[in-house]
């Protein structure tokens, strides 16, 4: 008899409370084994962040070949295709503007001053400046996403660079297959391209199932340095993300769904509540998407809309971790004490899109692309690496959240389309 496999979620609660209690047991004492070496609860921490650095040098590649995935086994008609994009620029935008918003109204991060030295050092709770070289003029920032060297983007760690030598690559490869006159060594590329994204899946997978040690280890440093005031701080960051998740699927999704794509509250809501529910449990928008097509049909939403944006389109409707990713970065900025320009939001934003979009419906997405937004941000390594796992703890719940604001996204594009389609043929009638 075997014993049954604890969720995720499970797992990490049990590494937030047995982290909690070795540090208050242990405290920063230091303690012999056998007489040959002695640890401390530090110890527990460092071995911990091996995970997020793990985490981090999976992050890029993965984007990379997601991307090359999506683009190079899925066929769209550019009219269609830019409609999609229209309708989730337009919902991203909505969700970046709530999110920062609350953020520097509410900025929550100002009661973590001088808690983020305790982890990295005095130096850090000192008031920083925003990053070097932010700026807002188009061809400045354009400038430094173009890479001199085809490997330069995954050297330095640029997300931009990479989602934009991504879809150069996937577009060339499409192109290739339709004209190419020899397509059996393109078919080899592309079969190429599925394994290898195949494979850093199941290296993503195997990460994620150490996540809950990696938190046990920092959670018992951090409680053994610094007691239980930590967390006290930390619900200022799950509440003001839980809020920014409410207003914008609770708040915005309902409305356009039933102000511009004629499905009422009840419709959405109620023929969408198993979609919803799976992607909540499963925490994966993509796991989600036969669910997805089926309370679409409920709806009566046609299905080439529907497999559009649930099958081709979940690519890019992410608003769920795009969301979470800026807010994150911006709190963590607060922390640290930055006086980040506008400048450098844009840059936060920006590198929380290309990240939303590169990772699409991997279970815990967001926590594996986190590193690089906080990077983006400007962020000392260090730091990045010692408060991650303080964001995990609390990561299981927020994971859910963002695959139920995703698959929830998933629905709203696929209405939008339908009842843009429609309006088409009307029109067309009418003539």
């Amino acid at each position: 008899m075997t014993l049954p496999h604890l969720p995720l979620a499970v797992r990490v609660v049990i590494g937030v409370v047995l982290g909690t209690l070795v540090g208050l047991a242990l405290g920063t004492a230091e303690y012999e084994v056998l007489g040959l070496f002695s640890y401390t609860t530090e110890d527990l921490g460092r071995i911990g962040l091996l995970v997020v650095r793990v985490l981090k040098m999976l992050a890029l590649p993965l984007v990379l070949f997601a991307i090359l995935d999506a683009i190079a086994r899925t066929e769209v008609s550019g009219r269609m295709g830019g409609r999609l994009i229209l309708i989730c620029l337009m919902n991203v935008c909505v969700a970046f503007a709530i999110g920062l918003t609350l953020m520097n109204l509410i900025e929550p991060g100002e009661s973590w001053h001088g808690k983020l030295a305790e982890l990295g050092g005095p130096d850090l709770a000192s008031p920083k400046q925003a990053p070097p070289g932010t700026t807002l003029s188009p061809l400045q920032n354009f400038e430094k996403w173009i890479p001199e060297t085809i490997v330069q983007p995954v050297a330095e760690g640029n997300i931009i660079s990479v989602v934009l030598l991504a879809l150069l690559t996937g577009a060339a490869i499409r192109r290739a297959r339709r004209t190419s006159a020899h397509a059996a060594p393109i078919e080899t590329v592309v079969s190429f391209i599925e394994g290898a994204y195949g494979v850093l899946v199941q290296m993503l997978s195997w990460v994620i199932e150490i996540v809950p040690f990696a938190v046990f280890g920092v959670l018992a440093h951090v409680v053994g340095k610094a007691g239980l005031g930590m967390f006290v701080a930390l619900s200022g960051f799950l509440g003001v993300i839980l809020l920014g998740f409410a207003l914008h699927a609770l708040v915005y999704y309902p409305m356009m769904a039933w102000l511009v794509g004629k499905k009422p509250p009840r419709v959405y809501f109620g023929r969408g509540a198993n979609a919803i529910v799976t992607g909540l449990s499963t925490n994966s928008s993509l796991a989600t998407v036969p669910i997805t097509l089926g309370s679409l049909d409920a709806m009566g939403v046609s299905p080439a809309s529907s497999r559009l944006a649930a099958c081709i389109g979940t690519n890019l409707n992410n608003d769920g971790i795009t969301l979470y990713e800026a807010m994150a970065a911006l709190f963590l900025a607060q922390a640290l004490g930055y006086d980040l320009s506008i400048g450098a939001q844009f840059t936060i934003v920006l590198s929380s899109l290309m990240a939303g979009i590169g990772v699409a419906g991997i279970p815990e997405a967001g926590l594996v692309v986190l590193p690089l937004v906080l990077a983006a941000a400007g962020l000392p390594e260090p730091v990045v690496a010692a408060v991650l796992p303080l964001v995990f703890s609390v990561d299981w719940i927020l994971a859910r959240c963002r695959s139920a604001v995703n698959v929830m996204s998933d629905m709203l594009v696929a209405i939008l389309l339908d009842r843009w389609s429609a309006g088409d043929v009307t029109a067309s009638r009418e003539r």
